[in-house]
């Protein structure tokens, strides 16, 4: 089989092979000779499709099957045997737009700039040229333009191409009413909450926008293994258009676990147990449970135990209330708390990136570290915003992440003083090489505590550094603040800068380099006593289903640089 396209550059040439049904048949395996001569006869529409797209509009087109053209073989006297097919492809001068006008339009609407008389008339100028008039129509609440008329003539003498799309708006529609599709197996979610999920404008200007964010609101939610919004084929008589829904639910209960292996903190387990609709309104239950430092030399081992309790569309459909519980018992190299909190709040989403929740909780602490033993009463004012523009969260190669926490605290007990602590987690990616293949990772975080004494504070509300979490290779929280010999505590405030380059080896496996540095010290704005520490390391990325299991190996960038080594292993990225 040969394929040729003279004086076609390798691009050209690569789009036209990709292209032909015949080449890919002939590659197939129990392949017919029939099968062969169909592919064949196919393929003149389908190159004819690739010049038109690249505005070639006088090419040729000759397929010779055993030395006869293809198109000239009548389908029911195919050859018993095929052995040689040639497919010649000549594209010939290129043809150029005389006339390019998609009208009428919304004004300020931007057509694609290539289309324009004396542009080369590629046939895919056309079709963005008129997707983009409709859809400017239809984000000015004209839901139902379509094309009216359309005139495309090819000028073989002069070598141009007039093309003259008539659009027809049709009237400016409203939002109407949110159908609930019948699909036989109606959703346990009931159809008023539905609704107010996903929260249509009804009585609104018709917004193509507006219909995305209802769609994602219910797929949000979490309720719904799928979601499925069109427009009704006639608006009402009153002018507006109604919407139907088709929703099919998830599975009400998922369970997961998790573990991460370090060589000093040991083995952490972890699990959930969630219920996506627990009262019939997307309603979601989610049980966590952790024991920590299983096997390990950071303390003793940890425990946690929490309930979460999430009700979407709550005031507004953006706007969800939660409510939770939790115990722990931490047992860390410097401290031991033990400690319950109970609250609630408010989230809300403002964008597909943007979210934010706020709440209150009260919190009840029993601590032993190096100040003494004693127990806390506080009530918190948590704020929470996070800005989310990664491209993926579990193995992000381009796009930018901010988590930003204020928490307000205020001390129930006699003589209690009252604070409040800042934490910001900043996180940046660069893909570099083909399709991403290298990833430059960097990441901040930055925390401070104000306000409130030493022994006023949480333990687990200063800062440690050290640890898979902020420098690896260091030894898990092992950077405080040393008041004294014998005596140390963490600290007010805190920074931690990370750098990875990410390399990948080939689909399936990924090799890194990093390095971690931290800083505590002992006051809010960084002051007083503080110390650095830094590790540096390798690590390696198996891709799997899940997300990328994770293996790294680092050291102290210290005295201990190069003879005390850490393990860490876990599933996803480190950040």
């Amino acid at each position: 089989m040969t394929f040729n396209a003279p004086q076609a550059p390798g691009g050209f040439t690569e789009r036209l092979r990709s292209a032909s049904l015949t080449l890919s048949t002939a590659a197939q395996e129990g392949t017919t000779a029939q099968d062969l001569l169909a592919a064949a006869q196919a393929d003149y529409s389908r190159l004819i499709g690739v010049l038109y797209a690249e505005g070639y509009y006088g090419g040729t087109i000759r397929i010779r099957v055993n030395g006869q053209e293809a198109a000239s073989i009548p389908p029911l006297r195919a050859p018993d045997r095929i052995d040689r097919i040639d497919i010649t492809v000549e594209r010939r001068a290129g043809f150029f737009f005389s006339t390019a006008r998609v009208a009428p339009l919304p004004p300020g609407t931007e057509l694609p700039e290539k289309f324009a008389p004396g542009q080369l008339a590629k046939g895919t100028l056309i079709g963005e040229a008129t997707r983009t008039g409709i859809a400017a129509w239809r984000a000015t609440g004209h839901a139902k333009a379509l094309v009216a008329d359309q005139t495309i003539v090819a000028d073989h003498a002069r070598r141009t191409l007039d093309a003259d799309i008539r659009l027809a708006p049709g009237p400016r529609l409203r939002f109407g009413a949110l159908e609930i599709e019948d699909t036989g197996r109606p959703s346990r979610v009931r159809p008023s909450r539905i609704r107010a999920i996903a929260g249509l404008p009804t009585g609104r200007v018709f917004s193509p926008d507006k219909l995305d964010d209802a769609a994602n609101r219910l797929r949000r939610s979490g309720a719904f293994r799928s979601v499925v919004m069109t427009e009704a084929e006639t608006p009402n008589p009153d002018g507006t258009l109604d919407i139907a829904t088709r929703v099919t639910d998830a599975k009400r209960r998922r369970v997961g676990a998790g573990a991460e292996l370090s060589s000093l903190e040991g083995v952490t387990l972890s699990g959930f147990w969630l219920h996506r609709n627990l009262l019939g309104g997307a309603e979601r239950l989610r049980i966590d449970a952790l024991v920590g430092g299983i096997g390990g030399d950071s303390g003793g081992e940890d425990y946690r135990l929490g309930l979460r309790y999430d009700r979407p569309a709550t005031f507004t459909p953006d706007t969800g209330l939660f409510l939770l519980a939790r115990i722990e018992d931490n047992d860390e190299p410097d401290y031991r708390e033990r400690k319950a909190e109970i609250g609630g709040g408010l989230t809300h989403v403002f964008s597909r990136e943007l979210t934010a929740e706020a709440g209150i909780t009260y919190r009840y602490s029993d601590i032993d570290d190096d100040l003494g033993s004693r127990q806390l009463q506080h009530l918190l004012f948590p704020l929470r915003a996070t800005w989310d523009r990664r491209d993926d969260p579990l193995d992000a190669r381009k796009g930018v992440y901010i988590d930003l926490s204020l928490t307000p605290f205020a001390g129930l007990d006699q003589g209690g003083s009252g604070g409040t602590r800042l934490y910001t987690d900043v996180r940046s990616y660069f893909g570099l090489g083909q399709g991403n293949r290298f990833v430059l990772a960097g990441r901040a975080q930055l925390g401070s505590v104000a306000g409130g004494s030493l022994t006023d504070v949480p333990a687990d509300m200063l800062f440690y550094s050290g640890g898979a979490g902020t420098v690896r290779g260091q030894r898990y929280q092992s950077l405080g603040v040393d008041l004294a010999p014998g005596i140390t505590v963490g600290g007010r405030s805190f920074m931690g800068f990370s750098g990875e380059l990410r390399a990948g080896i080939n689909d399936k496996v990924q090799a890194v380099g990093f390095v971690d540095t931290g800083f505590v010290g002992e006051e809010a704005l960084g002051d007083g006593r503080g110390r650095w520490h830094s590790g540096a390391g390798i690590g390696a990325r198996y891709f799997t289903g899940v997300g990328p299991i994770r293996v790294d190996i680092a050291t102290p960038l210290d005295g201990d640089a190069g003879t005390n080594f850490e393990l860490y292993i876990g599933i996803g990225q480190a950040f």
